[in-house]
Order: C-alpha cells, then sequence, then structure tokens
C-alpha cells in the first residue's frame, strides 16, 4: 500500500508516562502509528502554547490523534491548531465540567499548589496517582511505562489538568472510558463509550477491547 493511502495516527501518553502505554495497541495495516512523547514544559508555559509547539512533532495532514489521560486534553488542544480527521481520548474528560469533584475543589481553593511534592520519590505514589490506586499491587510491572519525573514537569502538568479552561465539549470528540475510572469518576461524565468494570488504565489492562473498537471504527 502506497503511503498517500495510509491514514496516519498519532498517540500521545498520560501525565508521567512514556509511549511504551501503547505497545498493546495494534492497528489494522492501512493505519501507520506515530508515537508523540512529553517535552519539558517551558516556565509559565500555557496549555495552549504548550500544545502548539507539540503539534510541530505532527508531520501529516489531517491526522487522527488519540490520547490518553492527561494527554487527551493535549490532543484536544492540538485539534485546535491543525486539522485532524478524528480525535479520540482514552480515561480522559472533555471539558473542565468532568473533571472529578477533588479536583474541581482544588481548583476552586487552590489546595493543589500547596501538594507536598516529596510524594513524587515515593514510585507506589506516583503510579497511584498516574494510572490509578488499584495499580499499587502491580507496581514492579508497570514501573516501565513512567519515567517522566521531573518536578518542574509534575508542577505544571497537576496545575494544567486542575486549571484546564475548556468549558464545553469539543464536537465529535470520542470518549473512551472504564466504568470504574477512579481519577476521572464517569458521575461526572456525558456521551463516552463506557468500557465495562475498566479502570484508569484500561489502556494497559483493556488493549484487546480497544484493538477489537479500532479495527471496527478508527476509519
Amino acid at each position: 500500500m502506497s503511503l498517500d493511502k495510509e491514514i496516519h495516527v498519532y498517540f500521545m501518553p498520560g501525565m508521567s508516562a512514556n509511549s511504551l502505554i501503547f505497545e498493546r495497541i495494534k492497528l489494522p495495516s492501512k493505519f501507520h502509528s506515530h508515537f508523540l512523547e512529553w517535552i519539558p514544559p517551558l516556565k509559565s508555559e500555557s496549555l495552549k502554547d504548550y500544545s502548539v509547539r507539540l503539534s510541530k512533532s505532527i508531520k501529516h495532514q489531517n491526522p487522527i490523534l488519540i490520547g490518553v489521560s492527561f494527554g487527551g486534553l493535549i490532543m484536544q488542544e492540538v485539534s485546535k491548531i491543525i486539522n485532524a480527521k478524528k480525535v479520540i481520548i482514552i480515561s480522559s474528560v472533555k471539558s473542565r465540567k468532568e473533571l472529578s469533584n477533588s479536583m474541581k475543589f482544588a481548583r476552586k481553593t487552590k489546595s493543589y499548589k500547596f501538594l507536598p511534592l516529596s510524594w513524587i520519590d515515593d514510585f507506589e505514589n506516583l503510579i497511584a496517582f498516574v494510572f490509578g490506586p488499584k495499580i499499587k499491587k502491580r507496581v514492579n510491572l508497570y514501573r516501565k511505562y513512567l519515567s517522566i519525573r521531573d518536578q518542574k514537569y509534575l508542577d505544571w502538568s497537576i496545575d494544567k489538568i486542575v486549571n484546564w479552561d475548556q468549558e464545553e465539549p469539543i464536537k465529535n470528540v470520542i470518549h473512551i472510558h472504564g466504568t470504574y475510572d477512579l481519577i476521572f469518576p464517569i458521575i461526572n461524565l456525558k456521551n463516552y463509550i463506557p468500557i465495562e468494570k475498566g479502570d484508569h488504565a484500561v489502556i494497559l489492562k483493556r488493549a484487546d477491547w480497544l484493538n477489537e473498537y479500532f479495527s471496527k471504527n478508527l476509519a
């Protein structure tokens, strides 16, 4: 198949994660996968400006954008900069209204600014924050997926998630979400495709479900 007939798909991992989280995702042959990685944010950089910089790594026109968790927020911001054939978010949110109640409280009180970020050095706490508390039982299995642990990056990421200013969902965003997700509970979500009993780590634990969905619905 010639390259001009391929459909290019760009993947963005979640907070602190690298693109290895997509290692179990297998797309049909006509799709060509590209894996984005986190770049260090500049001092006081807005989410919009960060997304502009990141979008320069996207070299194909009208790609499909797929983002997980915080990466889902990023891909929605990127879709405001470039034309995308489709935007798919997994274990993420479509507006600030869909953030968890604890995140809304943190935004209102600014309490997130006073987090004792020494917890970053405790890998079990970090992996539970990124993938959900159930992952703690299998921390060594998931260790390879979290490689971005710089404190400035984590400070920036938490601030941008909590203070995301998206009031209403972008039209036609496809939202896939586990019904047992404790990071972004479904009680605050609307218009999503459920993965029954899936938690925040469905990209790893339910790759077979996602592969089947992509094989039927990605084009």
